[in-house]
């Protein structure tokens, strides 16, 4: 069936108003030229840590605003292919249209998206933290292979992050990795990666070769920002320090630079060791700590506390993403249904459509309750 690009077309361009409604490239333009003139002060680089903020952010709200603009002008390119195609009847010319214009809607629905992300904490930065659950060495396991594939994620998309914490397993894997994920929507991004996410495959930790299921739990909060006020009384917290270590237990520095913060009315606790310095990690700890008291704060508030903060078993009953290995490949979300057969590529990074029709799923629900 030919392909009726007028109409494809006339899609495009509406699908792209309501992005740029949201985006507001006007706002977006502002930012930029506020933040060139930040970096072109000549005692930027006095602050180094600050420097990189305004560097990073700027580097990231012009992709944003050349993503939005740069959408159209390929619009626009499809068209004029289009009219070329027709006026000189060239067939190759015509499946050339074809193919960009399956590209394209793919790129404007990863756009449209975003446009989904209103939430009171969507726009903010995203701390991921991800615990082995049920099925011992191959549950510590598949926490690491979760932690590379955000991580990796991440990557893909130029986001950059910080690992905050790792407590490792003693054979192989994690027990828990706390990281942050430093851009611009975050947290209503990843956010719906939240729960317990299940691997079956043949163990490499079993002679016998038989077949293990296991789980692991992945949470994610918002980035603590100055503006929410959480203060937190020092009467309220408990704080130990200790020396930290890497995997199989070897010995990462020689001082006690590690930080367990403990917040003692609500049992809250957050470890952090990556950091050379205790200050840096008492630092990082209490920024994590905050962010999950912000969360905890307005999930009592709503009455919704699990749906919020990703209260998960990680075991049996109720997982959300199945990635099975063995005696087939796939993985498939069990909420969404949506599902693909290359799993290598799904644990290396590649889960945009997962994130998608997350999103959208998450967004229909609160549709219907509304």
């Amino acid at each position: 069936m030919a392909v009726d690009f007028e109409t494809e077309i006339k899609n495009l361009r509406a699908t792209m108003a309501s992005v740029r409604e949201v985006t507001n490239l006007d706002r977006l333009q502002e930012q930029i030229t506020e933040l060139e003139t930040q970096a072109s002060a000549p005692d930027l680089w006095d602050d180094v840590e600050r420097a990189q903020q305004v560097t990073s952010t700027l580097s990231r709200t012009k992709a944003e605003h050349d993503k939005v603009v740069g959408m159209d002008v390929r619009i626009d390119d499809l068209e004029a292919l289009v009219e070329l195609g027709v006026e000189e009847g060239d067939a190759a010319t015509l499946e050339e249209a074809e193919r960009d214009l399956a590209t394209l809607r793919k790129d404007v629905a990863m756009l449209e998206v975003r446009t989904l992300l209103n939430g009171e904490y969507d726009e903010r930065e995203a701390v991921v933290t991800i615990r082995a659950g049920a099925g011992g060495v191959d549950a510590a396991d598949f926490a690491e292979m979760l932690m590379r594939m955000y991580l990796r994620w991440a990557e893909r998309h130029g986001y950059p992050t910080t690992v905050l914490d790792t407590s490792y397993a003693e054979e192989a894997g994690l027990k828990s990795a706390t990281f942050e994920v430093k851009a611009p929507y975050a947290f209503g991004t990843l956010g719906v990666e939240a729960g317990t996410h299940r691997l079956v495959r043949i163990s490499p930790f079993d002679n016998q070769g038989r077949r293990q299921t296991s789980f692991a739990a992945v949470e994610v909060i918002p980035l603590i920002e100055s503006t929410d006020s959480i203060e937190i009384p020092e009467s309220d917290l408990k704080i130990d320090v200790f020396r930290s270590s890497g995997p199989g237990g070897q010995s990462v520095n020689t001082t006690d630079s590690a930080v367990r913060m403990t917040h003692i009315p609500t049992g809250t606790v957050v470890s952090m060791q990556n950091e050379k310095s205790q200050i840096q990690n008492r630092a990082a700890a209490l920024r994590v700590l905050q962010s999950r008291l912000l969360l905890l704060k307005k999930a009592e508030e709503a009455a919704e506390r699990k749906e919020m903060a990703g209260d998960v078993k990680a075991s049996w009953g109720d997982q959300m993403r199945s990635y099975v290995l063995h005696p087939y490949q796939m993985v498939k979300d069990l909420r969404t249904n949506h599902e693909v057969g290359s799993t290598a590529a799904v644990l290396d990074g590649d889960i945009d459509d997962f994130i998608d029709a997350g999103i959208r799923w998450k967004r229909s629900l609160e549709k219907a309750e509304d």
